[in-house]
């Protein structure tokens, strides 16, 4: 194998498959994609003019095969798919290090098993690469029995970008668990729950739902922009004296001593694979729990409130944040 340039098998065209796939691509790469026959993602795939197979064809002859498709699908996938299909001696790559940390897959022996995680949305990665720029990037090595392992994950990596940006080498485990922190503890759950409280004890005490909208969602963005340029210290610099005191004073009242400790439950579950469990017999069961609170956000009235007031704000367009440029799907059609 040729560890300048493997041929590679990208398996999942949604957010970030397309943005690897577009990126290694215009990098120099030989790029073949997998998909199910039939499904939008195959469509958009051949209109950005990718050489579509099915996932078997797509992996068979690859140096390098590339697992972007929801982590729920992927166990199945690896034993139905691509154990029986890679070559010897091929790479079998991951963005997100759940099946293997917790041994739902346990790859091939002679197979060398990495992780390339960019640390953005794949829409993010596309349009950085775009530029001239790039999304940092982690990467670990599960696996290594050709020598080469560490070597294809950072030219993989530098392929997306990452080596514009910064490359920093972790583990399974430690991407893993994280990653699943963050995203519970802060990202998506800490910081939805955060805002839509903020909005409720507006509301409650009489407020108008528009003007808690702004206060309690819409200008975070602003300072969520200040963290992503420098940091806290850099949000204080621009913020009031008056916001800045309150920060200092009402900050530790709402994120206290029994929320970290919460926290660190929350890691816990994660760590000793109860999260993981967890989210594999409700995968498993048809996501009816899943389903009941994905719909109870959407009912919650700040996406009311804010839908309307969004409706206003025509700089904001059709396609806008985190997926825009990407193929939009459930993620059972990721694959």
């Amino acid at each position: 194998m040729s560890n300048a340039t493997p041929s590679i098998a990208i398996v999942g065209y949604g957010s970030q498959g397309r943005a690897h796939a577009l990126n290694l691509r215009d990098s120099g790469f030989q790029v073949v994609v997998g998909l199910r026959p039939g499904g939008p993602t195959e469509r958009q795939a051949k209109a950005d003019g990718f050489t579509v197979r099915t996932p078997a064809d797509a992996v068979a002859d690859a140096d390098l095969v590339a697992v972007l498709t929801p982590d729920m699908v992927q166990k199945q996938l690896y034993a139905d798919v691509l154990a029986p299909h890679m070559k010897q001696g091929a790479c079998l790559l991951f963005a997100h290090g759940l099946n293997v940390h917790f041994d739902m897959i346990a790859p091939r022996a002679d197979l060398d098993v990495v992780l390339v995680a960019p640390k953005g949305p794949g829409a993010l990665v596309r349009r950085e690469y775009e530029i001239g720029r790039g999304v940092p990037c982690i990467y670990a090595v599960h696996q290594d029995p050709t020598g080469n392992a560490e070597q294809l994950a950072l030219t993989y990596a530098a392929g997306l970008g990452g080596a514009r940006a910064n490359i920093i080498r972790t583990t399974f485990k430690e991407e893993t668990e994280t990653d699943l922190f963050g995203e519970q503890a802060v990202l998506c759950g800490g910081a939805s729950s955060l805002v839509q409280a903020g909005f409720e004890t507006l509301v409650e005490a009489g407020y108008q739902p528009e003007i808690a909208y702004y206060e309690v969602l819409h200008e975070l963005k602003l300072i969520v922009d200040l963290f992503y340029e420098g940091g806290i210290t850099r949000m204080l610099e621009f913020v009031s004296e008056t916001a800045q005191y309150g920060d200092f004073v009402s900050g530790p009242r709402v994120i206290d001593a029994s929320v970290k400790a919460r926290m660190k439950d929350v890691l816990t579950d994660i760590q000793n694979g109860t999260f993981t469990r967890n989210w594999q017999a409700e995968y498993d069961a048809g996501l009816p729990n899943y389903r009941k609170f994905q719909q109870a956000d959407k009912d919650h009235p700040i996406e009311h409130v804010g839908k309307q007031l969004r409706a206003k704000m025509t700089w904001l367009g059709e396609q806008t944040g985190a997926q825009a440029g990407a193929p939009a799907q459930p993620q059972s059609e990721a694959a």
